[in-house]
C-alpha cells in the first residue's frame, strides 16, 4: 500500500477526533475508567488488529492507552493506518 501525502493525512486526520501526527505515524491516547477496562481495551483493539493484519504499538499507563500507527513496509502512513484507526474509534465509542 502506499504512504499517503501531507494534504491526504492531514483531511484524514480532521475527520479523527483526537488522533495526531507524529512525525512518520498516527496516535492517540484514551482514557479509561480504570486499568481494568485499559487492559480490556487494548484486547479488543488486538482483535482488530489481528483481523486487519495491522498491529499499532500499544502503550498501557493505569487507566491510558496509547496507540501509534505506522506502516513499516510503506514507510511512512498509509490508508491502514487510517482505516485501522477508525476501527478504533468505533470501539472506544
Amino acid at each position: 500500500m502506499a504512504r499517503l501525502d501531507d494534504t491526504a493525512i492531514a483531511e484524514a486526520l480532521g475527520q479523527l477526533a483526537g488522533w495526531s501526527r507524529t512525525g512518520d505515524a498516527i496516535e492517540k491516547t484514551y482514557g479509561l475508567s480504570s486499568f481494568a477496562a485499559a487492559v480490556a481495551f487494548v484486547v479488543r483493539v488486538g482483535f482488530l488488529a489481528e483481523q486487519a493484519d495491522h498491529h499499532p504499538d500499544l502503550d498501557i499507563r493505569w487507566n491510558r492507552v496509547r496507540v501509534l500507527l505506522t506502516s513499516h513496509d510503506a514507510g511512512g502512513i498509509t490508508e491502514r493506518d487510517l482505516a485501522l484507526a477508525r476501527g478504533i474509534e468505533d470501539e472506544a465509542s
